[in-house]
């Protein structure tokens, strides 16, 4: 891995985000709405009510954002296009969340909070990628 001693700290940060993120996502698929721990009547109705596509969006955007990281590591351009997938997939994930269910209102604003630090990885996991693309670090 090519690149200054501060993005390569920062691509395996990242590199290591997406891995508890692709470990999160089979986790959800293999224990349902107890994967975060007891799940409450709420959780499982909320949880059993998701459209078929909501997880394979999920899957997309770990699976993606794990790619997108280890083609970082590796100094190849994919990183870009990968990262690209991986945010948009988060965006109609937590879009559709949010703005279809009553989660907020049943849950409080502070459920919106992770999510938009993992939007915010996300978005700064492809800025970083499009920097080291620049810096001839990437490609």
């Amino acid at each position: 891995m090519r690149g200054a001693w501060w993005f390569r700290v920062a691509v395996i940060a990242f590199f290591l985000w997406s891995l508890s993120g692709v470990f999160a996502c089979i986790q959800q698929f293999r224990l349902g709405a107890e994967a975060m721990g007891p799940a409450t009547d709420y959780d499982r109705a909320l949880f059993a009510s998701l459209p078929i596509w909501y997880m394979a969006v999920y899957a997309v955007a770990t699976g993606c954002s794990l790619l997108g990281a280890l083609a970082m590591v590796a100094g190849s351009v994919l990183s870009i296009p990968l990262l690209t997938i991986a945010l948009v997939a988060v965006m109609i994930q937590f879009g559709w969340l949010f703005a279809v269910t009553d989660i907020v209102a049943v849950k409080g604003i502070w459920v919106a909070y992770f999510p938009l630090l993992i939007l915010a990885v996300a978005a700064g996991a492809l800025k970083l990628a499009h920097l080291g693309r620049r810096r001839g670090w990437i490609g």
